[in-house]
């Protein structure tokens, strides 16, 4: 009889991802939703897979997981798990590739929305008393034949591009690894310089992994270049905006909004003067967290797992090391 595969589910997930591993016969599982580092080195000793949400997989907890084999990342981003480390004691990393474009993508133009449309400065002046004084404030922004620029064109790229073009957007993608047919043929048109197309871009969403090329890859000089009345969103990671530049150009109108899901420092600091910029629309890291996202990303992360003792898992849900 084969001895059974003990997977540490690190952070609790949907109970459907559990429910897979309940229904085999051929792994056992612990969940360790309360945790700190010292409690990971003690466990992953352990284990022969894991999975993990956001906690912060360092060399020195990878190092002791002798026996770990698969670690499956409840979502698209691995900036918190140490790939060299996996390298070096040959452990796969796989993400949950398919589960969350679609919510990542509503989010984004509800975000978009939201600060075109002025949603807390309208739901504000009701509230307030302030009904008949609607034709003092603002004037807000229409959506239609606007440039949108796309930076990064991943799954959620492609999912997102469906939504810009069914709001009359004039959509251009900027990512140096995606082919200009593949673009074209979703209605889009590549950019190949970042900096000098984003002069032309009424709204700008980016969807890149955080490394050492796209770190502050928005900064000062560029957010300067912008036109005024851009928008900006960030749901992919913190950091690819420097947080304090941003907060400045909001607060001189070098541009007109920004919507941040993500934050370099996680949850941001009370002292980040983001948290008190009105021009900006904040969300906790929440752009996949609709209820049937949860649901498919519990179930690829834990099917990852199993497909990878399978010898099944596809080569596009791991992670290159």
């Amino acid at each position: 009889m084969l001895e059974k595969k003990k997977i540490l589910i690190v952070q609790n997930i949907h109970k459907a991802g559990i429910q897979i591993l309940k229904n085999s016969s051929n792994y056992e599982y612990e969940i360790l939703d309360e945790f700190d580092s010292e409690t990971l080195k003690k466990k992953i000793i352990n284990f022969d897979g894991l999975s993990i949400r956001t906690a912060k997989l360092t060399s020195e907890i990878i190092e002791l997981g002798k026996k770990l084999k698969i670690i499956s990342r409840h979502g698209v981003g691995y900036d918190n798990i140490d790939l060299n480390s996996c390298k070096k004691n040959n452990i796969t990393v796989s993400i949950t590739a398919t589960a969350n474009a679609v919510a990542v993508s509503e989010h984004v133009m509800f975000m978009l929305l939201n600060i075109a449309k002025g949603k807390n400065m309208y739901d504000h002046a009701v509230r307030s008393g302030k009904f008949n004084e609607r034709n003092t404030l603002p004037k807000t922004i229409e959506l239609s034949n606007k440039n949108i620029l796309i930076a990064g064109f991943g799954r959620i790229g492609k999912n997102l591009i469906k939504r810009f073009l069914g709001f009359d957007m004039n959509v251009f993608v900027y990512d140096p690894f995606v082919d200009e047919k593949a673009i074209e043929s979703r209605g889009g048109k590549k950019v190949n310089d970042l900096r000098s197309s984003v002069k032309k871009m009424d709204a700008i969403t980016l969807h890149m992994p955080l490394n050492e090329k796209t770190e502050n890859i928005v900064n000062m000089d560029l957010l300067k270049t912008m036109k005024k009345n851009c928008i900006i969103i960030n749901a992919a990671r913190g950091g690819i905006i420097n947080e304090n530049d941003l907060n400045e150009a909001l607060n001189k109108n070098y541009i007109y909004g920004a919507g941040l899901d993500v934050f370099k420092t996680e949850p941001p600091k009370i002292d980040n003067p983001l948290m008190k910029n009105s021009k900006v629309f904040l969300s906790p890291h929440t752009a996949a967290f609709t209820e049937e996202c949860m649901e498919r990303m519990s179930k690829e992360t834990i099917q990852n797992i199993i497909d990878f003792f399978d010898k099944k898992l596809e080569k596009f849900k791991t992670v290159k090391l």
